[in-house]
């Protein structure tokens, strides 16, 4: 099982997730439930406790490390992400990356975010934190990113970030709404890390200043 892990800058904070977080991760969620027509977010305490035992379930059966997101300026939880669909794969005997530990390959989803989070940095600075630990640290061969075809905003925020469209998969999964959805698939090689590096850095540099729950916008370190 990989183990839980902190990654951090000035702007977010990812901490792993835990029970301690269900009382915090539904007021975050409470501020606007209209935000999550196409990402399944739960209402609700109760429901949220379901919601983060079954994440924690999934990193026990080495499917998954989830993470709370947290603002760096005010230690406000502001939603959650995780890697998700983490693979190692089996390679021939005696090649180079048989013995290797760290994964293969991940995927990063189940990424939302609070009403006040939206159009600030938190969701950048989160994603090249995710990145570069997957390229850097784990070394894995590519970082997969998916979505409802349909949610235009997470499409657009996936192609910001450098990852390329890999295609559709037609009647995937169930969707958030009930129907039958189609995923958009997309990728960022190991070959393509060291440009998409760069255009993370230079997207999490224009940063915007985060809207707390309360009106304020307070100071970035």
């Amino acid at each position: 099982m990989l183990e839980p892990i902190t990654l951090a800058d000035d702007v977010v904070r990812l901490v792993p997730l835990s029970p301690d977080h269900v009382d915090a991760l539904s007021a975050a969620a409470a501020e606007d439930p209209s935000l999550y027509h196409w990402t399944f977010v739960p209402q609700g305490r109760a429901a949220f406790r379901d919601y983060v035992d079954a994440a924690l379930n999934d990193h026990a059966a080495h499917h998954a490390l989830p993470f709370a997101i947290v603002r760096a300026a005010d230690a406000q939880v502001v939603g959650s992400t995780r890697y998700v669909h983490i693979e190692q794969w089996t390679w021939p005997p005696g090649h180079p990356f048989a013995a290797r530990t760290t994964p293969d390959v991940c995927e990063i989803g189940a990424t939302w975010l609070s009403r006040g989070a939206l159009r600030s940095a938190v969701n950048s600075h989160a994603k090249r934190l995710l990145v570069t630990h997957a390229f850097e640290s784990w070394q894995v061969h590519a970082v997969r990113l998916r979505t409802d075809a349909r949610n235009a905003r997470s499409r657009a925020a996936i192609e910001r970030i450098g990852a390329k469209f890999d295609g559709l998969i037609r009647a995937e999964r169930p969707a958030s709404d009930g129907t039958i959805r189609d995923t958009a698939c997309y990728s960022i090689t190991a070959d393509e890390w060291l440009a998409v590096r760069v255009q993370l850095d230079a997207l999490a540099a224009t940063r915007s200043v985060p809207v707390t729950t309360d009106g304020t916008r307070p100071r970035l370190a």
